[in-house]
């Protein structure tokens, strides 16, 4: 008789984890501030929201992450870490010639990724194409995409946050980390720039987990939405 063997599900660890693994991500320093300041939405998504499964990272049915903000990828790496969905000791190796994972992040070479990133106002025009062709094949699956304040001075944003709502795209989320780092800023805020075009709009402190995962669960059900998460001033992390 022929058996098998049920997946050996990865190795999953806590919250509390992180800043060790992240401490093992050497030779991005610049790039810090950007990093932490990214750590807590990352962790809510990947722990409480997002559909998505290590042993099965490209199941047609998964939730889509984009992370738009791709430069300082360091807390997005020890998230994909604690999750499973790299092994532990890649995190030392970063940057390395030989390693997967550079100091943008790479789809074609780290499981869990969608989208190579780092050019800044990609992602989100990204994200709505990808929201659109989802609803074109009848598949449910959310789109997240997680942008910084300041990338929201690309042109390619403006486009993007008009159409999606005139699209209806209620299956797309937007989260903006805001650290107080945009060059321009928006007249209103953040939230009200989305909210002029259409969107449903939260601002949340971005390291209030409970905050955090109340305004990613609710989806607005008639067009897309976005989460600003206000975080330290980038100069003070």
């Amino acid at each position: 008789m022929t058996t098998t063997t049920a997946p050996v599900a990865p190795l999953q660890l806590p919250y509390s984890s992180l800043r060790r693994l992240m401490s093992d991500i050497t030779g991005d320093a610049k790039h810090l501030p950007s990093a932490t300041s990214t750590l807590d939405v990352l962790w809510v998504l990947y722990d409480r929201v997002l559909n998505v499964d290590p042993t099965n990272p490209d199941d047609p049915r998964r939730d889509r992450f984009y992370l738009s903000k791709g430069h300082g990828p360091a807390s997005y790496y020890a998230v994909l870490a604690a999750k499973g969905f790299i092994p532990l000791p890649w995190l030392r190796t970063m940057g390395a010639f030989d390693s997967p994972l550079g100091y943008h992040p790479d789809h074609r070479l780290i499981p869990g990724v969608e989208v190579s990133t780092g050019s800044l106002g990609h992602g989100l025009p990204l994200a709505v194409g990808t929201a659109l062709g989802l609803r074109a094949q009848g598949n449910p699956a959310r789109v997240v995409v997680l942008l910084g304040d300041a990338e929201l001075d690309e042109g390619s944003n403006h486009e993007a946050i008009a159409y999606a709502a005139r699209a209806g795209l209620d299956r797309l989320t937007a989260v903006v980390i805001d650290n107080s780092s945009s060059t321009h800023g928006w007249p209103g805020g953040i939230a009200r720039r989305f909210e002029t075009e259409g969107w449903a709009a939260t601002s949340i402190y971005g390291r209030d987990h409970e905050r955090i995962e109340a305004a990613l669960r609710a989806l607005p059900g008639d067009g897309p939405n976005v989460v600003v998460a206000v975080v330290e001033p980038k100069e003070s992390a």
